[in-house]
């Protein structure tokens, strides 16, 4: 992260790409403040999960959040499905050269009924599936 001062003021340069999180419900919905259309997160609700390859490491970092908090591993603890969180239920991170986009299919939602993949200010996970996804954006990352 990058700092500056400015007038006396300290702030972070990257103030306009942080995300946020919230929990309810066994998921966690990310937000993502103030990014233009062309570069906000695409989402195919009940399928897929796009990201702008930049922001893949922030996004890891939010990922790696997500499951220090309680939250997670409450909801890890009541969920059925023993495998909810393997990297199995995402797909490899592909890289789209047309958007710079890295795509990952999975159980991301963002409440939008149309099909394809649609820029998204939020979308949801939910909790127990957060470190399948984790594992395939650490993996593109090292593979980068």
């Amino acid at each position: 992260m990058t700092l500056e001062i400015t007038g006396g003021t300290l702030f972070s340069a990257l103030a306009t790409k942080s995300w946020t999180r919230h929990y309810a419900g066994g998921a966690v919905t990310f937000g993502c403040r103030e990014r233009t259309y062309e570069r906000a997160p695409r989402v195919w609700g009940g399928r897929g999960l796009g990201l702008p390859e930049d922001e893949l490491p922030a996004f890891a970092a939010q990922l790696k959040r997500v499951m220090k908090h309680e939250a997670y591993w409450l909801a890890r603890a009541e969920c059925p499905d023993r495998r909810a969180g393997d990297a199995a239920r995402w797909s490899p991170g592909r890289y789209d050269d047309e958007d710079g986009f890295v795509y990952f299919a999975g159980p991301c939602t963002h409440g939008d009924p149309w099909p394809g993949y649609r820029p998204a200010r939020s979308f949801t996970v939910a909790l127990p599936q957060v470190r399948g996804l984790r594992i395939r954006v650490a993996a593109y990352l090292a593979a980068g």
